[in-house]
Order: C-alpha cells, then structure tokens, then sequence
C-alpha cells in the first residue's frame, strides 16, 4: 500500500462481540466521566497497555548483536532466518509482527529504542504506577499524567460536566475498572466501559435529601458521577449506532475486540481524544516460547494479538478517512533480563522498545541499537536511552500542542522533546517564554483595528493567524522589515469570534502567541 499522505494540520478487559446493548459504565469504581474533546485539536491518541512486562530483545532484535544473544538468552533466541528485517537497519521483528514491519516499510511505524527510566522498580504494581503517573521511581504520585493532561484544559470539572460544549467523554479506558493514568488532581478524567449490566440500573433519577457531614459529599459526589455517567453513555451509545466498523477483526482476539469498540466509536463521530485499551500475558518467566520452536509460544501469541488487531483496526481507521487524525503508541512497564531463564522463559527487566505509528510519525527508528555483552550476568540490564517521560512530552507537544510550560506542570519537570511526528499542532503557549518575545497583539481580546508588534531582525518574516486545529485562516504579514520592534495594522473586523494563534516565522527565531476575539 502507497503510504497516505497528511493532508491536514489539524489536530484489560474483554470487550464484548458486540458494542451495542454490550456496555456498560461502573461509576462506584471510576468517580467520574468525563467531556468532550479538548478546543484544540482533533487529533486521537490509542494508548496500548502490554502488561506484564513485554520482552523487547525479541520483539525488536538488534541483528548485530545476535552472537552475543545466542550466547546469553539460548533459553529464547529466536532463528535468525525467521526475523522480519526492517530495511535501512540492523534491526529486525519478531516473525509474528508482519503487519508492524509492513507499517514500517510504508513509513507509518517509529519504534523508540531502550525506553525506561532511572533507578527501576521491577515489581509490576509499582512499576505501572510510575508509568502511568510518570513519576520518579522514589516518588509517590496520586494523578496521572493523562489526567493533569486533562484537568489542565478543563479546570471545573467535574461538577460544570457534562455541558452544551463538552457533551463527549475526553478519555474512555476499555476495561473493568479506572487506571491511574486518567486520575486528575482531584477527580478520575475517564470513562470505563466495561459490563453492561451495571450502567442504567444505577441511575433512577430521583434524588433523596442527603446527611450533614463528610458522608454527605460523598454521597453527592457518587450522585454526580452517575449522573455524568447516564448522560456520556448515552452519547456514547448514539455514537455507536451511527458508527459501523468497515473491516473484519480476528476472533479470540482481546485487543481487537477493544480496539474494535474505538474504532467503531470514531466512525460514530465521539470526539474523544483519548483510549486506553491493554493486552495482558506479558509476564513472560516461563513458557516464553516452545522448546522445539522459539518462534511459538506466550510471546509469539501475544505478538500475533497485537499485530493483527492493529493491522484490522488502521485498515478500519483507512476506510473511515479517519486514519490521518489517529496516533497509535504502546508501552509496558518494563522490559525484561537480558538472560533468559531456564524455564524458556525471562524474568523482569528494565528498558525496551515502544512503538509509535500512524501517517505523521517521522519514518524510521528513533535511538541506537544496543549493545549485548556475551559476558553478560543474570544481574545484567539494558542500558536506557530515553526516559519515557520525555516520549510523553514528546507527544504532548507534537500531537496536543503543549507548551514547555505546560509539559513542566503535567510531567512535574523539563524533558527533551524528541524527534517523533512531523509536523506539530501549534502551541497556545508561547514556547519561548523564557526570551523576549517577539510578537506582541494588542488589545488582546482583539477588537476592529488591532496591533501587531514585532521584533524584525532584518530577515525575511511572515505571520499568520492560526485556528486552534494548526490550520491558517489568514496570511497577515510576509515580506521583509527593518531591525527593532516594528508594528503592523491588523484589520480584524470580520474575523469571526473565537481563540486563534498569531504565529511568526523569521530566520532564527518562530514564535505564538494566542489571541482571542470577542462579539
């Protein structure tokens, strides 16, 4: 297939054979359901939760170290002749990843090489939590990263939710019960879909008078949610009446079954920009793989899970025209040992790879291939190349259009943004704060006669006005200025009410700032 071209700038559960009359809502277990799609852009991000620790030394195989491997890992070494070479590399996949490496070749696949972070908790619970808090491996954090993602754009929720403008969940998790990664600072950001027998039963409309104290707002705050949870289910419920999957899934197929559920709540026009769905086995310690075939087993089913239920649902996403504004990123919570076990089998580990795809990644791998030791011990681990968290602000910024600033309060600190889509959302921050900046509008709320004011270096420039999807609505300035602060009219009179972005482009030095116009 001709990799599709970007054409715009804009932005574990079982699941149940079939969506409709099958899904359900646990408000007691998840305390609230959350709004529409963020202002700013259209873009969806399917987070893939490969629990158990996924073995990356045999999903993404360093072909240049495969002595040092056969030495150390005997247990689970996989026959070279059998691996899906990525071409322009040294690297290969897993046999079972034939999909993955089709992505690959068409330019839609970015695996990140070594990810992890420091200092690394090898218990599953612990090691989950870090992930989805995006903490540090000594720090206890009660929010997810997703979550202050979330609660950031809509401070009053949950008690203004939902309304006319925010009538769509901002986050579903395929599953029984809410991750930590949606929880906000003060309220759980998702809705779960799980059981369909727990949703309407729940809700009776009537409400009673309610105790003094601390057991009162518990009881409100319980009420709340059921009420947000009967109003999103049904929106829910009407987008899955509209949408119709346009391909086959696998059968026995958990993900798939999940990532069916997406894509087919797409196709019904819910706006959400956020799913979470999980495949779970990875905890690979024995019976990785069959002692007469390395290339089956645990790991090779679980690989076959991902890859033909990712391969159904961007075939799905294709015919749906959907496929441009959709991001695909997996993680796990660790990676394993470098030695195997005697059990055909690898215990818990540290870094592996993650895979990003979709039409905006940038082609290729992302990072080095690491180096294997055929003295390696038992003890021995992966070095990290990149700590997880900066692959988080890293799509923060390139797919949601975060500022640095407002990467810092979500991740608790800077992290290096790498090199992962193309072209990015534009900022409703100014990413250079730190600096004088410039472009200045005023006033600002933006009246019939309004101001720009530059700092022209000489060099050619240009300013656009931006919508808050990155797409531009007007060219307002391209030419040359003389050095120093200069100002340039701006007829705004007609421009419909609304927040935009001013952005300016000259040798040297882009900046944003965002504008809003009033009636």
């Amino acid at each position: 297939m001709k990799r599709r071209t970007f054409l715009r700038h804009s932005t574990h559960g079982l699941a149940v054979p079939a969506l409709l009359g099958s899904m359900g809502f646990s408000p007691y277990r998840n305390l609230a359901s959350l709004l529409k799609l963020s202002q700013e852009t259209d873009r969806v991000l399917v987070l893939i939760f490969l629990q158990g620790g996924n073995d990356g030394l045999n999903t993404l195989i360093p072909l240049s170290q495969l002595s040092a491997l056969n030495q150390v890992r005997p247990h689970v070494i996989l026959p070279e002749n059998k691996l899906l070479e990525l071409p322009g590399t040294e690297l290969a996949l897993h046999p079972e990843l034939k999909y993955m490496q089709s992505l690959f070749n068409e330019g839609r696949l970015r695996p990140v090489q070594s990810v992890g972070y420091p200092e690394q908790n090898f218990s599953h619970f612990r090691s989950t939590d870090i992930w989805m808090s995006a903490s540090d491996s000594d720090q206890l954090v009660n929010s997810g990263w997703v979550g202050r993602h979330l609660a950031q754009d809509h401070p009053e929720f949950p008690e203004n939710y939902p309304n006319e403008t925010f009538t769509d969940p901002v986050s579903i998790e395929i599953g029984y019960s809410s991750s930590l990664i949606f929880q906000g600072p003060s309220a759980p950001m998702n809705m779960v879909i799980n059981d369909p027998s727990y949703f309407y039963e729940l809700v009776d409309g009537v409400e009673g008078p309610v105790p003094e104290g601390l057991a009162g707002e518990k009881l409100k705050h319980i009420r709340l949610t059921a009420r947000q949870s009967q109003l999103y289910g049904e929106v829910v419920k009407q987008a899955a009446q509209r949408g119709r999957n346009q391909t086959d899934y696998p059968s026995n197929n958990r993900l798939a079954e999940q990532l069916r559920i997406v894509a087919r709540l797409i196709a019904g026009g819910l706006k959400t920009p956020l799913y979470l769905v999980s495949l779970d086995g990875f905890d690979t310690h024995d019976a990785q793989v069959e002692s007469y075939d390395h290339t089956k087993g645990e790991h090779a089913n679980l690989l076959r899970q991902l890859d033909q239920a990712v391969q159904s649902f961007m075939k799905d996403l294709e015919l749906q025209k959907a496929d441009d504004r959709v991001l695909g990123m997996t993680f796990s919570e660790f990676g394993r040992r470098i030695v195997s076990n005697a059990s055909l089998g690898t215990d818990h580990g540290s870094a592996a790879p993650m895979f990003v795809f979709g039409n905006e990644v940038i082609p290729g791998v992302l990072g080095y291939d690491p180096i294997i030791s055929p003295n390696s011990t038992y003890a021995d681990n992966l070095n990290m190349q990149f700590d997880f968290r900066a692959v988080y602000a890293s799509i923060l910024e390139q797919w949601f259009g975060k500022s640095e600033v407002d990467r810092h309060q979500i991740l608790y600190k800077d992290f290096i943004t790498l090199p992962i889509l193309r072209n990015e959302v534009v900022s409703t921050r100014d990413r250079f704060q730190d600096s004088a900046p410039a472009i200045r509008v005023f006033p600002n709320p933006i009246q019939a006669n309004s101001i720009l004011e530059v700092e022209a270096n000489g060099e050619p420039m240009r300013v656009d006005l931006i919508d808050l999807q990155g797409r531009v609505v007007k060219p307002l300035f391209s030419g040359i200025l003389p050095k120093g602060k200069q100002q340039i009219n701006w007829p705004a009179g007609r421009l419909p009410a609304g927040n935009y972005v001013v952005r300016m482009q000259q040798a040297g030095r882009n900046q944003s700032v965002k504008v809003m116009k009033v009636q």
